[in-house]
């Protein structure tokens, strides 16, 4: 069977809820390996909910649909406030980025208390913002960028990861919508560190198998290289 679209991968799946500091419940689900132990944990930030985003936006839907069977990952997905899908709505209201940082914190308590091992934050879009701006105050090994517009981040809060040691991991697709790799590399330089993947023929919103293999194999490049290439077909040939 060929791994492509929505198809999901065993294992095991756990519809949760994310509580944050002011007092709200998130809705989400965390995605295991079916019999291994997790590797590494992708924490995703989805796309402009005001805009259509939320934890079932594709890539974010099929990283948790593959990766913890193709590459021994856990993918927590959730509802930042205000969003809905068919997990459910998570409690308030969109705040454009303002008080979403605790949402991010409410995700982080979760891999906290499950003892999940080496967090990535895994922003695309709007998600990268979130990931920007807040990322820096968790314990994580580093940060995977899809698509990042640089709307709402400012230049001094992506200079700031230049005085970390954590991971930032940038896919800036050919023709993106916002942001394209001759300006991203600009508005990256400040941190020296930072890798800058221009991807060739992509678009903002990663559509079709080719651009989501793509994605989803520069992540598992940066989380857990063992795993690759990732498998195409299921069970894995070989």
């Amino acid at each position: 069977m060929e791994i492509r679209g929505p198809l999901e991968l065993p294992a095991r799946r756990e519809e949760v809820e994310l509580q944050t500091a002011d007092g709200l419940t998130l809705v989400g689900e965390l995605a295991l390996p079916e019999t291994n132990a997790p590797v590494a944990t992708l924490v995703t930030l989805h796309p402009l909910p005001t805009a259509g985003g939320f934890m079932d936006s594709h890539i974010l839907r099929k990283a948790a649909g593959r990766l913890p069977a193709l590459a021994d990952l856990a993918v927590l997905r959730f509802n930042t406030r205000g969003t809905t899908s068919p997990r459910g709505t998570s409690d308030g209201a969109f705040d454009g980025g303002g008080a979403e940082q605790f949402d991010v914190a409410a995700a982080m308590d979760l891999v906290r208390e499950r003892a999940l091992p080496r967090p990535w934050l895994v922003g695309w879009s709007f998600g990268t913002e979130l990931a920007l701006k807040y990322g820096r105050d968790h314990d994580i090994e580093g940060v995977i960028l899809l698509s990042p517009p640089l709307h709402r981040a400012t230049d001094d809060e992506v200079a700031a990861w230049a005085g970390t040691d954590r991971e930032v991991v940038v896919l800036v697709p050919e023709l993106d919508d916002y942001l394209r790799p001759a300006e991203a590399r600009e508005r990256f330089a400040s941190i020296p560190h930072a890798q800058l993947i221009a991807v060739e023929g992509g678009k903002h919103l990663w559509v079709g198998e080719t651009q989501t293999r793509r994605v989803l194999t520069e992540i598992v490049a940066a989380v857990n290289p063992a795993a690759l290439p990732l498998a195409t077909h299921w069970p894995p040939v070989g």
